[in-house]
């Protein structure tokens, strides 16, 4: 008998998408019925989410994207992080006085990586224009959106920040001070000019397909619309979290020399399942480290959320995120040596360093290159002082502000991506184009002898984690979440109870779980808590008790507290496609058919 589920999985023949709000996943089940593929549904609910969650991602923010595609039999990495300006350095912050990196404002901007990125999906793997996609998207910004209760109630929240701070994002989500109500209809007519430019430059170029894509892309980075973003940022300074203002970095150079690349990713075979991420221009492979970590474990015995389990899996994610901070950054500056930390031999060697109670300590993994003491390290990156780490209270830290999207088509083509950066509620609109820039730069660390060190036209490690998983080479599982340093920890969760527990698809995301904070935070100000767990309510009281005494610093939330896991799966053998999508935060849907 099936396990009782708050929403039923979708399945269907031709075709499966799934996103963060219903009226994207409505755009890219029609992009399929028009004859687009799964490349082309994906972008369309892309630019959709960029409208529809403005607070969890924007059109000046990011994308990563991960692609299998069917005609190669192979998975490609979209590197949707843009780079830092050529001004931005250590050396830079240290004569300006910053020691930290802020959350918001200019100062943390990169190149706005959307356009580009699908862009290249859409010239390597899709098969429509850019016109085709983004229709769906200037609709909704021309003739208006329903406000939902959740985007209400953060609008209300953030009102004097928007109608004092930031009043160009004021004209368009607070119109004369005011919030909009619940089911009004919210407009972004510059949203809808700025990809109707887009579409122009497209129209103008003639000749195929692609070249109309890389006019469009043209038009955003070496255009007026670039233009505009550099003439904006440079002549109205805004401030930030450092107590003063700024004016912004980024240059037209910064932007026009900038572009999205398909690079390898990395992947680690599980049980006979290869698991694909990212590479280290974002947190991915922590979710590989901690596979290699659990794969020597019977987890099925250990009993689904017990105390045992918990223990074992908190401890396996604290260690690869200890990984993280030793050894991830840009791969174009940073080297790490994945033949070691993805190796089978090391997991077995980190997984021996888990005992019964719960490490306090951040304690990264000897690799032959020179294990990194962390605490030599600054991780609140106070240059000219001592070098400490801090460790404080949760509640000021970032929660997440991001939003996921999934597709798959009969052709096997598969597709997943997590949209973020760009939000409203940390950087003002750019007066006529409707969006903001990125503030993602807040994950540099300050301190050169460490990865991810900031440098001019790096990429941020960024937290953004899409999956893709193959079996005996043919598409099997696209997921993804929102939520920050959360991410690779609650998908995690989801794959090991879709693959260890036996549950289906829907169950499988909407089962309770947990993450730690044991280690900094990605987001200013990289607070983090030693020892620490957030416990959906959902978990039993017993096992809260149990991993307590075992020296776990547990926080119980609220039962759906954490993220909005959604997944899509492809049988190939029986010709049947199935896609879910969690509950939490209510507008997240899948559709099939």
């Amino acid at each position: 008998m099936c396990a009782f589920t708050a929403r039923p999985p979708v399945m269907g023949r031709r075709g499966v998408v799934t996103s963060g709000h219903y009226l994207a996943t409505a755009a890219g089940f029609r992009i399929m019925e028009q004859g687009g593929n799964a490349v082309d549904a994906a972008a369309a609910m892309g630019f959709c989410l960029n409208l529809l969650e403005p607070h969890q991602s924007g059109l000046g923010g990011e994308v990563p994207v991960l692609v299998y595609a069917a005609n190669e039999k192979r998975v490609y990495a979209l590197s949707g992080v843009g780079w830092t300006p050529a001004s931005f350095s250590i050396d830079w912050c240290r004569q300006h006085e910053i020691e930290l990196i802020p959350g918001d404002g200019y100062l943390p901007a990169t190149v706005p990586a959307p356009v580009g990125t699908w862009g290249l999906a859409l010239a390597r793997f899709g098969t429509m224009s850019f016109g085709q996609v983004l229709q769906p998207a200037i609709e909704l910004a021309e003739q208006g959106f329903p406000v939902y209760e959740g985007l209400h109630e953060f609008i209300a929240a953030n009102r004097e920040r928007f109608t004092d701070l930031y009043p160009t994002t004021g004209a368009i989500y607070c119109p004369a001070g005011r919030v909009p109500e619940v089911g009004e209809r919210l407009r972004n007519p510059d949203f809808a000019a700025t990809l109707r430019l887009l579409c122009s430059a497209e129209a103008r170029a003639g000749g195929s397909r692609v070249r109309g894509i890389e006019a469009a892309c043209d038009a955003f980075y070496r255009g007026p619309i670039a233009a505009q973003i550099a003439r904006f940022i440079a002549d109205n300074p805004v401030l930030d979290a450092s107590g003063r203002e700024h004016a912004g970095l980024l240059s037209f150079e910064d932007l026009a020399e900038w572009q999205a690349t398909a690079e390898e990713p990395l992947a680690v075979d599980y049980r006979g399942l290869l698991v694909h991420k990212c590479p280290a221009w974002t947190q991915g492979p922590v979710f590989l480290q901690q596979l290699t970590i659990l794969e020597g474990l019977d987890l099925r015995r250990l009993g689904h959320n017990s105390a045992e389990y918990l223990h074992h899996w908190i401890e396996a994610a604290k260690l690869a995120f200890a990984d993280r901070e030793a050894y991830y950054g840009d791969p174009r500056f940073d080297k790490a040596p994945w033949d070691v930390l993805l190796s089978k031999e090391y997991g077995d060697r980190r997984r021996a360093q888990i005992g019964p109670e719960a490490s306090q300590e951040l304690r990264p993994g000897e690799t032959g290159w020179g294990r990194p003491d962390l605490a030599t390290f600054d991780v609140l990156q106070a240059n000219r002082t001592g070098l400490r780490v801090h460790a404080q209270s949760p509640a000021d830290g970032h929660t997440g502000d991001t939003t996921q999207l999934d597709a798959a088509d009969w052709q096997g083509n598969m597709v997943a991506a997590t949209p973020s950066g760009g939000w409203i509620q940390a950087s003002p609109v750019i007066a006529g184009l409707g969006f903001c820039l990125g503030t993602r730069g807040q994950m540099f660390y300050l301190d050169a002898r460490r990865a991810n060190a900031l440098a001019p036209r790096k990429r941020p490690r960024a937290t953004l984690t899409p999956t893709i998983v193959t079996r005996d080479g043919r598409p099997y599982l696209a997921f993804g979440t929102p939520g920050g340093d959360g991410q690779d920890q609650w998908t995690l969760q989801f794959f090991l109870n879709y693959v260890d527990f036996g549950m289906g698809l829907q169950e499988a995301l909407e089962a309770p779980t947990v993450h730690t904070d044991h280690f900094p935070s990605s987001f200013y100000p990289r607070q983090y808590r030693p020892g620490g767990v957030i416990a959906e309510g959902r978990i039993a009281p017993e096992v809260i008790a149990e991993l307590e005494r075992r020296g776990h610093q547990v926080i119980v939330t609220d039962g759906w507290a954490n993220g909005k896991p959604m997944a899509v799966h492809l049988d190939l053998e029986r010709g049947v496609m199935t896609g879910g999508c969690s509950p939490r935060g209510q507008i997240g849907y899948a559709l099939a058919w």
